[in-house]
């Protein structure tokens, strides 16, 4: 009985081998590549990425205290530049005015080295027109005018579909190439996300991690002009402002999630790092100053800065475009590379044992040693 049972079970065996056989022959072979190439695809990630060019401060000429507005406002954003800034999925700047029709400044400029800056609220309309869409109103002149000043600058920006960042306690949210990305403005006065308050910025960068993949940080923080060239851990103060530690803040920003840095408000250019894979460009100097910025020595240096991100908010390659401000504060295309060759002297001074060179060209190159 054992002997029939084992040849009943090979019989069995053998039919169900057969079968498998004729139903395999005669199978579409569409089905068999489907069944093939499944599990591979099922393992391979696709992997996404996103550029973003980012300026430093714009000023669009002035009304207040006096008449400084160009005859053309056009004349603001020359050919040559307004093609420069094409090409990125996000082209981010720093609004450094008001863009409103308020009468009463809240500063007294008849003081020595007070400043206010009023810009025509129709202006606004020029700063999609070259490409703008992401702006940051974190800054020592977005109360130039007050409140009121200030919700016109916002207001005006918005209605101009540019995203303005940089109001307290608020992020902003986009999509760039299907990934979410959350912003967050910051500056060294209370009525913005303050640089300072390190706790804070930190909750900040946790709650934009909920919705977002990618954090980017916008930071008006740190000295002005030739003196506050270099970045160094410790507070700066400018007139006997506490204007912020750029370096505690941008790292422990990362150490918080966010993936890219963006510094602003010495005026001058500064030095750039990648810290834990992320970028942080310490300060990308002047853009635009119509008739309002110094331009002489490096606070006439002036770039556009190009960074690609990986979905992970990864640095994975730059490049810096180098500019010269006329002297009308009007940015111009430097063919000799003036500020990537400063750039890359202070990278290479603050940082030494740092992972980027910015070659003369102004290619931002990660070291792999």
């Amino acid at each position: 009985m054992v002997k029939i049972f084992i040849n009943n079970s090979l019989m069995k065996i053998v039919g169900i081998i057969t079968l498998s056989l004729s139903i395999t022959l005669y199978m579409p072979k569409t089905s068999i590549s489907e069944i093939n190439l499944k599990p591979e695809n099922t393992r391979q990630k696709k992997t996404s990425f996103f550029t973003i060019k980012a300026v430093g401060d714009i000023v669009l000429g002035t009304n207040y205290p006096d008449y400084r507005l160009p005859q053309n406002p056009q004349e603001l954003f020359p050919k040559s530049i307004r093609n420069l800034l094409q090409g990125a999925d996000i082209l981010f700047g720093n609004y450094e005015s008001t863009l409103t029709k308020h009468p009463h400044s809240s500063k007294d400029v008849s003081k020595g080295m007070v400043f206010a800056f009023r810009s025509p609220p129709e202006y606004a309309k020029l700063l999609p027109q070259v490409g703008f869409n992401v702006m940051s109103v974190a800054n020592n002149h977005a109360m130039d005018f007050g409140l009121l000043g200030f919700e016109d600058t916002v207001k005006n920006i918005n209605s101009a579909g540019i995203k303005a960042i940089g109001e307290k306690n608020k992020i902003v949210y986009s999509q760039v190439n299907n990934i979410p990305v959350a912003w967050i403005g910051f500056c060294f006065y209370n009525y913005c996300n303050q640089v300072q308050d390190i706790n804070k910025a930190k909750e900040l960068v946790k709650q934009a991690q909920k919705r977002a993949q990618i954090v980017i940080i916008s930071m008006h923080i740190g000295g002005e002009g030739k003196d506050a060239l270099h970045v160094r851990d410790r507070t700066e103060f400018f007139y006997g402002e506490n204007r912020g530690n750029s370096l505690l803040f941008s790292r422990t920003m990362i150490d918080a999630g966010a993936d890219l840095i963006l510094g602003h408000g010495p005026h001058v250019p500064r030095a750039m790092e990648v810290y834990k894979g992320k970028l942080i460009a310490y300060s990308l100097g002047n853009f635009l100053g119509y008739k309002t910025f110094s331009t002489v020595g490096e606070k006439g240096n002036s770039l556009i800065l190009e960074a690609k991100l990986n979905q992970d908010g990864d640095f994975v390659s730059g490049k810096i475009t180098s500019l010269r401000l006329n002297k009308q504060g009007i940015p111009q295309v430097d063919k000799s590379h003036q500020t990537s060759k400063l750039v890359n002297f202070l990278t290479k001074n603050n940082f030494p044992k740092g992972k980027l060179t910015i070659t003369s060209q102004g290619e931002v190159i990660i070291n792999k040693k």
